[in-house]
């Protein structure tokens, strides 16, 4: 079989793209109304729980490698990140905002380390792969509390969504195994907070900028960045209405229900699929209401793989934020199926598990305050603030642990190893 010339397959994607956004045009033209309903409704997400809750890690994180912190992160951690995953050590510093903020920060801080040379491009791809995540506020108060009204259901998607974040991180590592990496550290014999400070004071002084310019480009990138992300948001609020007036949905719907009754998965949850498949808080949503009879374990399995896989939304932001950098978005689209199915297939056989250490140590009457909390409360960015410095913590403390063994290894059982 001949393959397709490149002048060929040039013009079928002309003609596929402009079919495409004819189609939208005309739906848009006769569903105006609808339209602009689900404009405002995407407007609303956007600024009263994206805009608020990323804004603050945008421009802190731009102000953290303006400084310099990254570099001393990556000093730090470069034990940890680069045995495990194949990553530098300022890898680190991505996880742990992209774990504390959520989607699409891990990406947008990849492009940074990327475009600052920090990382080649292999090491970006796999390190957007499992960074890119969604936080645990949105986890706990938006779906467990606000959709199935069940703090305790939040643990399961939290334990499910990271642990299969992190076995993705390191199937990743694998990953274009030739590929270009950016050289160790050299070596250094001094105290590695020593290592660290002096990796930090090169990279404030190499950057120039005072706290003033600094501050002033971080708000304007950071801004920017945002407005594009809104205007995401809102086209595909747009898009899920329309493409569900004219009935697209609904064939789809037809379309995928016997492949999940293949897998032993109830049909009721098909419309939760695919609304997941363009966007995760309505896919989320539309699990939490189905019928009763279904078994509550397979409706946390498909919103677990569902926030996993993080919806076309999503998937559009952060293809037009890699597209700054060489980092293809191929792999990372790859990546999102993997970590849909791990997310879905743990949460599937850890429920009886979790849900029976629940029980048994009473921990689903401890978080009574969340379900007092005001709706927005569960974006707030000072709670992720302090999620992310837990998680840097964390990090903190397996890095050090990683050293430490480094150091009796070649102390004392060098010769032996």
């Amino acid at each position: 079989m001949r393959p397709i010339s490149p002048v060929l397959r040039s013009q079928v994607y002309s003609i596929l793209y402009g079919a495409i956004a004819l189609f939208l045009v005309c739906s848009l033209i006769l569903y105006p109304e609808q339209a602009f309903q689900s404009s405002l409704k995407g407007l609303k997400i956007w600024w009263e729980i994206v805009f608020p809750a990323l804004l603050p890690f945008f421009i802190a994180s731009e102000i953290l490698i303006g400084f310099g912190v990254v570099h001393f992160l990556g000093v730090l951690l470069e034990p940890l990140m680069r045995p495990l995953f194949r990553v530098p050590g300022v890898g680190a510093f991505v996880l742990a905002m992209g774990l504390a903020s959520g989607y699409p920060i891990g990406a947008k801080l990849t492009a940074r380390l990327r475009e600052d040379g920090l990382i080649s491009r292999t090491e970006g791809e796999r390190l957007v792969s499992f960074t890119n995540t969604a936080d645990p506020l949105f986890m706990f108060g938006a779906v467990a509390v606000g959709f199935f009204h069940d703090v305790s259901l939040g643990v399961i998607l939290v334990v499910a969504h990271y642990v299969a974040s992190l076995l993705l991180g390191i199937l990743m590592r694998f990953h274009e195994p030739n590929g270009p990496s950016t050289p160790p550290p050299p070596a250094d014999s001094s105290f590695f907070l020593i290592r660290g400070l002096r990796a930090m004071h090169r990279a404030r002084l190499a950057d120039g900028r005072g706290f003033g310019q600094l501050m002033g480009d971080a708000i304007s990138t950071s801004i920017k960045t945002l407005l594009i992300i809104g205007g995401f948001i809102i086209m595909f609020s747009v898009v899920i209405e329309v493409l569900g007036r004219i009935g697209i949905t609904n064939l789809l719907i037809a379309a995928i229900s016997p492949l999940l009754l293949a897998i032993g998965i109830p049909t009721e949850l098909s419309a939760s699929v695919i609304a997941g498949l363009f966007e995760i808080t309505l896919g989320a949503q539309v699990a939490s209401q189905v019928p009763a009879h279904v078994d509550i374990s397979y409706k946390m399995a498909i919103v677990s793989a569902v926030i996993a896989w993080s919806g076309f939304s999503v998937h559009a932001q952060v293809a037009n934020i890699l597209s700054k950098t060489d980092i293809r978005y191929g792999p990372y689209c790859i990546a999102r199926l993997i970590h849909g199915v791990l997310a879905g297939w743990i949460t599937f056989i850890a429920w009886e598990p979790i849900q029976h250490y629940l029980v048994s140590s009473k921990m689903t009457t401890l978080p009574v305050f969340l379900r007092a909390l005001p709706a927005p409360e569960w974006s707030e960015w000072s709670i992720r603030i302090h999620w992310g410095w837990c998680i840097l913590l964390l990090l903190g403390l397996l890095t050090l642990t990683a050293t430490l063994w480094e150091r009796i290894k070649n102390r004392y059982f060098k010769d032996s190893l």
